[in-house]
């Protein structure tokens, strides 16, 4: 790969930006030019059994314009029931990451969970313990009573800085949140340490993005898209196999939606709207997330200039990281 022998830290670039920007597509042509391997940094795409809605490349897909296979790494990690949580993907990437470096390879990235990001570039510390099995029941019934908005306006009072950075809807990681603040009186972000400083990688950060209203319209289009692909049906099977709203994996932007159109609560049209803002509502949040990272370089991708972004960016990462781009 031809590290530069100046740094002792191994190279990690990153591709990120909002859904339905084309990272996917473009982290695969990326990859392909800098002898890469592909680490998701998307929090859906952990979860074997959702493919559709969550947008996964599947194994044939995972191929380059010009038809090289490209790993893909931390895809398919856990069952739909398990809850699976960001000091465990931090794990897990890392472990990959080293063994990418390994192979001679470049590992890259690629997604949109701003946390998932962080966990891996950053020197971030999770603590361990604080944990109460009684406490989290009491939680789990205040938000099945009051709803999560209950739990979460709690949480922005306690801990503004991990309200910041958790959706409303995340059900868990509030409930985790709050457990950590009330067994041991300080907030759950005070053990998230280091931040845009001190990476053990050597970094090329590349950020995507849209105009916006272009990316609205993409947003609309590929949930119509999921929809004829058979969202629903994916979502039906999760039911049958006994799944229910209480499963992290039906939390998920997509899968919440279509489960209460399937349990009754939506109508189809209702549903299909509800998922169109909230995807559009989850962009904006990821924008003004990386936005926040002054190391990231952002390329405005449009309809036609796919191919030229991906060189572009390819010529970049291989100069920020002193490797040989094909």
């Amino acid at each position: 790969m031809g590290a530069n022998s100046s740094s002792s830290k191994p190279p990690l670039g990153a591709l990120v930006g909002p859904t339905a920007v084309g990272k996917s597509e473009i982290a695969l042509e990326v990859a392909a030019r800098l002898e890469g391997e592909i680490v998701s940094a998307d929090s859906a795409q952990v979860y074997r059994g959702l493919d559709i809605g969550t947008a996964k490349l599947l194994p044939h897909q995972r191929v380059s314009r010009s038809g090289k296979p490209i790993p893909h790494h931390l895809l398919d990690v856990v069952e739909p029931h398990q809850s699976f949580s960001v000091a465990e993907y931090q794990r897990l990437a890392r472990e990959a990451i080293a063994g990418i470096h390994d192979r001679g390879h470049l590992p890259l990235l690629v997604g949109g969970t701003g946390l998932y990001f962080q966990a891996v570039v950053d020197p971030y510390f999770f603590a361990p313990g604080a944990r109460d099995s009684d406490l989290r029941a009491r939680l789990q019934g205040e938000a099945e009573s009051y709803g999560n908005e209950h739990l979460y306006r709690w949480l922005k009072e306690v801990d503004p800085v991990a309200a910041a950075r958790i959706h409303p809807h995340d059900r868990r990681r509030i409930i985790r949140a709050l457990e950590v603040y009330l067994l041991t009186g300080e907030p759950i972000s005070a053990t998230w340490k280091g931040r845009w400083s001190g990476s053990p990688y050597r970094l090329a950060l590349a950020g995507l993005t849209m105009e916006r209203e272009v990316l609205y319209e993409r947003i609309n289009r590929r949930v119509d898209e999921m929809i004829a692909a058979g969202l629903v049906e994916e979502v039906r099977d999760l039911l049958r196999k006994g799944y229910d709203l209480q499963t992290p994996a039906l939390q998920i932007l997509g899968y919440k939606e279509m489960a209460l159109y399937l349990q009754g609560h939506l109508t189809f049209a209702e549903a299909v709207s509800l998922l169109k803002r909230n995807t559009r509502r989850y962009a904006k949040r990821q924008w003004t997330w990386f936005r926040r990272d002054p190391r990231i370089v952002w390329w405005e991708v449009t309809p036609d200039n796919r191919e030229e972004i991906s060189d572009a960016i390819s010529r970049w990462m291989a100069g920020q990281l002193d490797i040989c781009v094909e």
